[in-house]
């Protein structure tokens, strides 16, 4: 049985702009090197004589790489710190593009693109757990939410950099952008100071294990944590529905893409203003509407026959996953235990990540054994789950409004410990 941990003390920051150069920009700086790279994986295979199959499986390794990287994430960073957990897996990063830029054969590629996704596993807990610490409960979901709409943004101007780049060094010049940008964001984030938290953790207890918070907290792990799951699975599966319906429509890879970038440019914009809002009427006046939109988002598509009709619904479902920016890392800030919070978070982020990861799998095994049309209407619903899941526990473990009920530590000791 869990103890209550004592509620964190944030170094509180007056406003977000001090955090410009030492969390926005390199968070922008990731997502640039991130969206260069992610066009360039399949075709760099296809030039080391991969089959299209084979190809196509390379994207999904750096989701695998990060789905391992989350196991000790939490271990790493709860024993390093923030800012040399920052460094030591912007290292890791730049190693992995490193293997990718020079592979000779397809096993190097992938892995190379495995250990760049254990490095954004490490990155990613590391900012989180930072931003945590350091960014008090009223202006949390406005800092996660612009955290994420910078990488958001990053990843959207990516690909065109990437471009430049490749017309002058060929394919693999994606890359070389990705290498510049992770090293550029390890150097920004890691000036950085470990913020004290004031936390009381006993200096002889070593960090806990993954399977050991998952013990400690399996009760709000497999109830909003399932929530968590349903919405990576619902957010991921946008990128394999859209290309897949687009070519079902008999559309040209150059409109494919077009229709697919400006349901992402919603996502950008959508970012700063949802965080607004759920500071001020809470988590579930996001969450919810997300994953409901992004549900109907999907729902539209086999109703689509023509390339405007697709970027219709590519549009609702760009708002529906744009509102939701930094939903989720804002839930697992306000329910992580202060005493435990990196070891917390990082089986947090799994959640989502396994659902990530999964759910474009899962549109691959449906389209296999059905219709395309099948397989986009089962992610439809798993998006109108996903709501009715966050509907359901959010209230439990973070009430709302705040002031009528214990701070965020004590819930989580009452309520999320072992049943």
């Amino acid at each position: 049985m869990t103890s209550c941990p004592q509620e964190e003390k944030p170094v509180e920051v007056s406003s977000l702009r001090p955090l410009l150069f030492t969390v926005y920009v390199p968070a922008a700086a990731y997502g640039v090197g991130m969206g260069a790279a992610a066009p360039v994986m399949t075709l760099t295979a296809l030039d080391l004589g991969a089959s299209p199959a084979v190809a196509g499986l390379t994207v999904a390794l750096v989701g695998l790489g990060q789905i391992i990287g989350d196991i000790p994430a939490g271990q790493v960073v709860s024993r390093l710190g923030e800012r040399l957990s920052i460094v030591g897996a912007s290292t890791a990063g730049v190693l992995g593009v490193l293997l990718c830029l020079l592979a000779p054969s397809v096993p190097v590629l992938c892995a190379g693109l495995i250990v760049v996704g254990l490095s954004n596993a490490i990155w990613g807990l590391a900012r989180m757990s930072y931003l945590s610490e350091v960014i008090p409960f009223d202006r949390r979901a406005r800092a996660m939410s612009l955290f994420g709409g910078a990488m958001r943004l990053g990843f959207f101007i990516g690909p065109f950099l990437g471009a430049a780049v490749i017309f002058g060094v060929g394919t693999r010049g994606g890359f070389v952008v990705q290498l510049v940008a992770i090293a550029l964001a390890g150097y920004l984030m890691a000036r950085l100071p470990d913020p004290d938290s004031g936390t009381s953790r006993d200096a002889a207890q070593p960090p806990l294990s993954l399977l050991g918070i998952g013990r400690a907290h399996r009760t709000l792990l497999l109830t909003l944590g399932t929530g968590s799951l349903l919405m990576g699975a619902a957010r991921a599966s946008r990128e394999a529905v859209l290309p897949l319906w687009a070519d079902h429509l008999g559309t040209t890879a150059a409109t494919a893409s077009l229709i697919y970038g400006i349901g992402a440019g919603l996502d950008v914009l959508c970012a700063y203003p949802a965080g607004h809002l759920m500071d001020r009427y809470g988590r579930r006046f996001i969450a919810v509407p997300s994953l409901v939109i992004l549900g109907l988002g999907y729902l539209a598509v086999p109703f689509t026959g023509t390339a405007l009709t697709l970027t219709l619904a590519a549009v609702v479902m760009g708002v529906g996953n744009g509102i939701g920016n930094g939903v989720i890392m804002t839930i697992g800030a306000d329910v992580a235990p202060a005493a435990t919070r990196a070891e917390f978070l990082a089986a947090w982020r799994l959640t989502h990540d396994c659902g990530f990861f999964v759910g474009p799998l899962a549109i691959s095994g449906l389209v296999a054994v059905a219709p395309l049309a099948v397989a986009v209407l089962s992610i439809s619903a798993i998006s109108m789950l996903g709501a009715v899941a966050m509907a359901r526990y959010i209230p439990v473990y973070i009430p709302w409004p705040r002031r009528a009920a214990r701070t965020p530590g004590e819930q989580f000791g009452a309520v999320g410990g072992t049943a």
